[in-house]
């Protein structure tokens, strides 16, 4: 038995990351195969499939090749649609439209959320694009988003459909808002009704007439609604509401049946307004980049529609207005707001790049070169080569993912549904009974209906439909304003539930790149001196730490004149020589200059060598005609902000600490002194960073992994919250983090963990209210204490409250 391993992207090119369901598709499909044993996926960077096969039965070249097919026959088959729709009036109403789109044949799977997005994944085998917006069409929603609108990963083209012109909005005739002034009518008639039944001379007639007037405008879109959950087998909330209504009208109690049905209709209305908060948060996100760009052609300059800009354009960005396309800045000086990508406070400096013809990856461009569609230009103008089309830039990847973040549904709102389909027939069985309460009470039947009738509102879970998505989608929405993705309810739960972080330090924790620490000269020797021959010898290298070393010494000699070397000659493992004013230079460790003078390091030198050494530094020797000149020493220093960061975040709750490195223990040791870590980890291998995580895991339950999002995969697999940082412009960052961090700024972190505990406090306090309203007022109405109205008064100010609790997250502060 043989084994092949192929990347994942290879044979799946469009999929965002390896959970995808077609992940799942291509294991079984090779495991079909009859001389395939297993296949399985394996953690790396890029995730790899791998294919344990018998060699005798198949060749290598055709195992490969049964790989690709079998990929390529699922990227064909299976694609994802994301799409912006209107009339969606609440989460119950959304989950309800997903099932029913995810019923038409071909579609594998429908969400809607109540933000206003239909994600569909669909077999194109068995349903086209245009039959799948039909779908959606024959729903309650109008598609708002252009025909050509994909999202998620599209696997293949796909046929571009009909906009949905044919789909009907459930608005009615005031528009958008027809469900909320139908609520507000029905409560004046209502009110009128209850005002003259006590003013005398008016007789009956014309009150019931008023409160029946109420009961047809509060009920309408309640009934429209229990019409469709019936259609498709289910007794939900709604339709609990009609029956409690008519049964109050069979008693003649038509005015406590026009007050339940004008309670709930405002309810639903409010909770819609209420939730079109939250969708306006991530409509303003898309709203970011202009419609139109500047662009350069033909030696003239021109106004053109964002979507006509080409990769290779030069568009000219004029001052304090918008960027049009993610690129790289070729010419002009000018500082740029990025708060509406990155969520950085204060403007980005802006220069152009040395060779503006030289081809750039905007992944490892340096962030003063770069430039992202949607932020704002500061007080000079730029001319920026356009590096992504508009429907590829970071603004349209970080929109598409936050919509589909708002489709993923959290652990909690699953408990919550799954509760929700075994309690309403509950419900309904109780109420039944209570029907029949008449043959063992010594009541007349008129009251026991009236009681069940009470109870059949107080048992209605309205808030607890509400309670989770409500503040999933504030969540993740004020997350996204401060340039935090976070990717839906699970990652915005979990992230509020740890207690231990990993960090990685190089990049993370640390710049990412050494600095000029310290310059020692000998007794006798002036640092000039020493710097100057240091920069000499250094600037004939393309190492790393020598680049450090002369962009931090010319800065400490303030423009002091340095001598030209050459003869430039790397010593393997123990540093490099030159000639500086023809004298013989030598820079490096001990070893060298023990092998070249044939004695130990003087005691000095070797003193200071040990202090740098312990602190984490790498230290060096300049050794020049025979002298020592001293010692300098370079090190990868600790980010200007990830003390105060650390801090915060032990205020939040974070117990534990951890940072995990290739680096010798020392220099780990070192930063994690100077910063706060509470366990550093170095000298460790990928496979070890792995197996940390796991540890971290068996010992505190839920951990969170933050680094780069590309070389640190397979440890952020293995956390419970894989987080990247600077994710702007890094299309894999983006794609495989549960949560990233836009800015390449460490301090986003406490905002992000503290929203998320934020969110998960708001989720816990609504789930207390919910089920703890309905756990008294079932009671209450069981023994007749409550009656039905104020049975509905409580029941919809519960729901009320629970949306406004989780619309305070859109105003988190930390």
């Amino acid at each position: 038995m043989r084994k092949l391993t192929l990347d994942l992207p290879v044979l799946l090119p469009e999929i965002p990351d390896e959970r995808d369901r077609c992940v799942e598709r291509l294991i079984a499909a090779l495991q079909a195969e009859p001389a395939v044993e297993e296949a399985h996926l394996k953690n790396g960077e890029p995730p790899q499939v791998c294919i344990h096969y018998d060699a005798d039965q198949l060749a290598l070249e055709k195992v490969e090749a049964l790989a690709k097919r079998a990929g390529a026959r699922i990227t064909r088959r299976y694609r994802h649609l994301l799409l912006d729709v209107t009339g969606i009036r609440h989460q119950r109403h959304a989950r309800q439209l997903g099932e029913r789109i995810g019923k038409a044949t071909g579609i594998v799977e429908a969400s809607v959320s109540g933000a206003g997005v239909v994600r569909v994944e669909y077999d194109s085998e068995a349903i086209d694009e245009a039959a799948v917006r039909e779908a959606i069409a024959e729903t309650d929603l109008m598609i708002t988003a252009p025909a050509d609108d994909h999202a998620g990963h599209d696997h293949g083209p796909g046929e571009h459909g009909g906009g949905g012109g044919h789909a009907h909005d459930h608005g009615g005739i005031f528009g958008e808002n027809t469900e909320l002034y139908f609520a507000i009518l029905s409560g004046v008639f209502w009110l009128t009704g209850l005002v003259l039944s006590f003013v005398g001379g008016v007789g009956e007639t014309i009150p019931i007439v008023l409160f029946v007037i109420a009961i047809l405008l509060g009920g309408y879109f309640i009934l429209i609604e229990a019409i469709q959950t019936v259609r498709q087998g289910k007794f939900e909330i709604d339709f609990l509401m009609l029956v409690a209504a008519a049964g109050a009208c069979a008693l003649g109690e038509f005015q406590e049946a026009a007050l339940l049905l004008f309670l709930f209709s405002i309810g639903h209305a409010l909770e819609n307004y209420a939730m079109g908060r939250a969708r306006k948060s991530i409509a303003a996100l898309s709203d970011l980049a202009p419609p139109t760009a500047l662009v350069k052609r033909d030696g003239a300059t021109r106004e053109v529609g964002v979507e006509e800009l080409v990769v290779g354009d030069v568009i000219v960005v004029r001052p304090n207005s918008k960027i049009a396309a993610d690129g790289v800045i070729v010419d002009g000086i000018s500082a740029v707001d990025q708060a509406p990508i990155t969520g950085e406070s204060v403007p980005v400096d802006k220069r152009p790049v040395d060779e503006p013809d030289k081809e750039y990856n905007l992944d490892t461009l340096p962030a003063e070169h770069r430039a992202f569609a949607g932020t704002i230009n500061g007080s000079s103008p730029l001319e920026i080569r356009v590096m992504k089309l508009a429907g590829d830039s970071t603004l349209s990847r970080l929109v598409t993912l936050v919509k589909e973040a708002e489709t993923q549904q959290s652990p909690t709102q699953q408990l919550t549904d799954k509760f929700e389909r075994y309690f309403v027939p509950a419900v309904i069985g109780l109420v039944f009974l209570l029907l029949f309460a008449f043959l063992v009470l010594d009541e007349p039947f008129s009251a026991s209906f009236y009681r069940a009738m009470a109870v059949l509102v107080a048992a209605s879970p309205c808030a607890l439909a509400i309670s989770t998505p409500s503040a999933v989608l504030a969540g993740v929405a004020r997350a996204a304003r401060q340039g935090v993705l976070i990717k839906g309810g699970r990652p915005l739960e979990d992230l509020g539930g740890i207690t231990a972080l990993a960090f990685d330090k190089t990049g993370t924790l640390t710049e990412g790149r050494p600095r000029l620490t310290e310059v020692i000269p000998a007794a006798g020797v002036s640092e000039t001196e020493l710097l100057t021959t240091a920069v000499a010898v250094e600037e004939l290298s393309d190492h790393p730490l020598a680049s450090a070393i002369v962009e931090g010494g010319k800065e400490r000699l303030q423009g002091a004149a340095v001598p030209e070397a050459d003869q430039l000659e790397a010593l393997t493992a123990r540093g490099i020589k030159a000639v500086v004013e023809g004298q013989q230079v030598h820079i490096g460790n001990r070893r060298l200059f023990e092998e070249l003078t044939g004695t130990s390091v003087p005691t000095e030198i070797d003193g200071h060598m040990a202090d740098l050494e312990t602190r984490g530094n790498t230290a060096m020797i300049v050794y020049r005609a025979e002298k020592y000149l001293g010692v300098i020493a370079v090190m990868d220093v600790a980010r200007p902000e990830a003390k105060a960061t650390l801090a915060a975040l032990k205020e939040v709750g974070i117990r534990k600490m951890v940072m995990l490195t290739g680096d010798h223990q020392k220099v780990a040791d070192a930063v994690a002194a100077e910063i706060g870590i509470t366990d550093p980890l170095g000298s460790l291998l990928p496979e070890d960073k792995v197996a940390a995580i796991e540890r971290l895991r068996a010992e505190e339950g839920m951990v969170a992994m933050i680094g780069d999002g590309v070389n640190d995969a397979p440890a952020m697999a293995k956390s419970t919250v894989g987080i990247a940082m600077g994710a702007a412009g890094s299309d894999v960052a983006l794609e495989t983090a549960d949560v990233a961090l836009m800015a390449d700024r460490l301090d986003n972190l406490p905002f992000a963990i503290g929203l998320s505990r934020k969110a998960k406090s708001i989720i816990k306090q609504n789930l207390i209210m919910s089920l703890g309203m309905v756990a008294i007022l079932i009671p209450l109405t069981l023994l007749g204490i409550a009656e039905i109205g104020p049975a509905v008064i409580a029941h919809e100010g519960s729901t009320l409250i629970v949306v406004g609790n989780a619309l305070r997250l859109l105003g988190y502060r930390e």
